[in-house]
């Protein structure tokens, strides 16, 4: 995306799972923005509802309702955030004529590959789809340790390796997280996210001394799939026995920053920025 695009008055977000797309539209209206939200998921559309200044809900595969809705609110120019997972198009499909058509005529549905097509589908009505971070910046993070407790020898021997493996996992697009114990993978992300990925792996290393890694794609697109982390995530590591989270700094966005890093000194846990 150009970096000198002129952002227009009135924004559009899709919205996913998460606290990322308040916090963007929360940015956004501070910064005199009007903001139209359509959400695709349940999890934040009542936080949404108190800052947008309308908020539609589609399933992910009403592409055709979607595409009406945004030439009516004259959209030009649209942000994606937020996890959407295609376990969404499983559970609740509602495939409307395009999705279906596009579904068919893919080769394989990795989710760069469905984004790229979304895309397109987006600016063939003349929509130009922002860089995901271009109205928070600032919770991009910086390299670092962020708690208190820093990493050993053997857990900085755990996120070099894993660090490794997460990004020759995000170059061939299954996931961005990898659970380390030992030197040893004991889970990498793929189609469940990576809240379960955590869970997976944890129960492998016995529930106990794990460590999360995440990383960008060695080719990251940044109109959609930036790495991100929030409270959820820390709290999901403390529930399942990882004790250390490794992000990738420039590349990685933070939610509720304050929140985690007082939550993760409490537990004795780690963060550390690569």
């Amino acid at each position: 995306m150009d970096e000198n695009i002129v952002l227009e008055h009135k924004q559009c977000l899709v919205a996913g799972d998460g606290h990322l797309p308040v916090e963007m539209v929360k940015s956004a209206k501070s910064n005199g923005f009007e903001v139209v939200c359509i959400s695709l998921s349940s999890d934040n559309v009542k936080e949404l509802k108190k800052y947008a200044d309308k908020v539609v809900s589609f399933g992910p595969g009403q592409v055709d309702s979607i595409k009406k809705f945004l030439i009516d609110e004259k959209i030009k120019q649209l942000t994606f955030l937020g996890k959407v997972s295609k376990t969404m198009l499983v559970k609740r499909p509602r495939l409307e004529k395009t999705a279906i058509q596009v579904l068919k005529t893919m080769k394989k549905l990795n989710d760069d590959a469905i984004m790229l097509r979304i895309i397109e589908e987006m600016e063939s009505i003349g929509i130009t789809i922002l860089d995901q971070t271009i109205f928070i910046k600032n919770l991009m993070i910086q390299k670092g340790v962020l708690t208190k407790l820093a990493p050993n020898e053997a857990q900085n021997a755990n996120i070099e390796y894993g660090f490794k493996i997460a990004k020759q996992m995000g170059g061939l697009d299954i996931g961005q997280s990898v659970v380390m114990k030992d030197r040893m993978i004991m889970a990498i992300e793929a189609i469940e996210g990576t809240d379960k990925c955590i869970k997976r792996g944890c129960k492998l290393a016995r529930r106990k001394n794990a460590t999360v890694v995440k990383v960008s794609k060695p080719a990251q697109d940044k109109r959609f799939d930036i790495p991100a982390v929030g409270l959820r995530t820390i709290k999901t590591m403390k529930k399942y026995g990882a004790n250390v989270l490794a992000l990738e700094s420039g590349e990685t966005i933070i939610a509720d920053r304050e929140k985690m890093i007082k939550y993760a000194n409490k537990h004795k846990m780690i963060i550390v920025a690569l």
